[in-house]
């Protein structure tokens, strides 16, 4: 079990709460859901009615108002469940949290009792076809005409898009401007606003339990009260939306990994060679430790950047890169190093932890690239040393 040095009495029992849904709603249908592509909608809106659909709202409109620090304990334990439905969680938290942050009081009025109970759910619309890293060179655009922006445009790899039809909203990044970070701003689209249309679900390696779509939008008119912010002020909302959604996706991976590494140990204790218990192997003792440090090591980095994010620290930004990182890499590993003590059964699909290797690979992907991270990284070291 992973250590919970530090927490308060209070995180605790949120960690319960959440490794209970996780264990009882989560994980006995994860690979059938993996398996038939099934997006649980039903079990979203139970794991909302346990406030894990507005962990970091504000209570005003039907969030819980928890810390980053809750966040990422929560996520963690229900990815021991099924990391690809936590991680859906993830983007919708992260839509969630945006607009209470930077939204009107109409647009949380309007938006977030909706959001928080999953009667809608949300869709966070940044990357193109044509600008995945690079994120500040997107081309979909919105011109002003009147009363509405005119929205023409394509987002790729959307998580969760259209699963509540014309009940969900996408917080859409266009460019109303001139070229760079300061020519976009942010705009609410409800799901069924003519001119948006989804493209055919992706086939993917993993995340196979929740839809991913291209989004479009053609000449679609989107009133300018569903502007986020103001003009101009999209592309730092996106990125401070992405602070958060780091942690949490480093969190999705570290319960994956945990519940990869739980079931190495259990597979173990059960599984004989050349007249001996696996687990008593030093050379395999050696490979649960290093899997068990290195999850332990990088949820330090994790919690520490939670705090950083609570307390607005400056270095906050850079600690969240670092810790998606790190998390994501470790997270990964374990699972991987989990296939292969389970030999040729971590193969098969009944025994679950190919599945957990699929979805978290894509984390290393997601939410900015690691490369990006180091990106982000070596730029805060080189402004500081000047």
């Amino acid at each position: 079990m992973a250590s919970l040095f530090g927490a308060t009495g209070q995180q605790l029992a949120i960690r319960e709460t959440a490794l209970s849904f996780a264990s009882e709603k989560l994980a006995p249908m994860a690979v059938r859901w993996d398996r038939k592509k099934h997006f649980p909608v039903d079990v979203l809106r139970e794991a909302a009615a346990l406030g894990f659909a507005g962990i970091n709202a504000g209570e005003e409109f039907g969030g819980v108002g928890l810390a980053r620090l809750d966040s990422v304990i929560i996520f963690e334990a229900l990815a021991t469940g099924c990391p690809s439905i936590a991680a859906y969680l993830s983007v919708h938290n992260m839509c969630v949290w945006m607009i209470d942050a930077f939204g009107s009081e109409a647009q949380r009025r309007a938006f977030l009792p909706r959001l928080c109970t999953m009667a809608s759910l949300s869709s966070y619309c940044l990357t193109e076809p044509g600008s995945g890293s690079d994120a500040a060179a997107l081309r979909t655009r919105a011109e002003r005409r009147g009363d509405d922006y005119v929205l023409s445009g394509e987002k790729q790899f959307i998580s969760g898009a259209g699963a509540s039809g014309s009940e969900h909203l996408y917080v859409v990044m266009a460019r109303t401007g001139g070229e760079g970070p300061g020519g976009v701003s942010a705009l609410l689209v409800e799901g069924g606003t003519p001119g948006l249309t989804l493209g055919v679900a992706e086939t993917k390696m993993g995340w196979n339990a929740q839809p991913t779509h291209a989004v479009s939008f053609a000449d679609c008119r989107v009133p300018t009260r569903n502007l986020l912010g103001r003009e101009g002020a999209g592309f730092k909302i996106a990125m401070g939306g992405l602070d958060g959604g780091r942690l949490n996706i480093g969190a999705c991976s570290l319960g994956g990994g945990q519940a990869a590494l739980d079931r190495s140990i259990l597979y173990m204790r059960d599984r004989k060679a050349f007249g001996r218990r696996l687990d008593e192997f030093q050379a395999l003792q050696f490979k649960l430790a290093d899997m068990a440090t290195e999850l332990e090591a990088a949820r330090a980095l994790l919690w520490k950047a939670a705090a950083a994010l609570d307390a607005r620290a400056p270095d906050a930004t850079t600690l969240c890169a670092m810790a998606k990182r790190v998390a994501t890499d470790a997270g990964f590993a374990a699972a991987n190093e989990a296939l292969q003590l389970h030999g040729g059964y971590g193969y098969l699909a009944d025994y679950g932890i190919e599945k957990i290797v699929r979805d978290l690979r894509v984390h290393q992907i997601l939410e900015g690239a690691n490369e990006i991270m180091r990106v982000i990284v070596a730029r805060s070291l080189l402004e500081t040393s000047k």
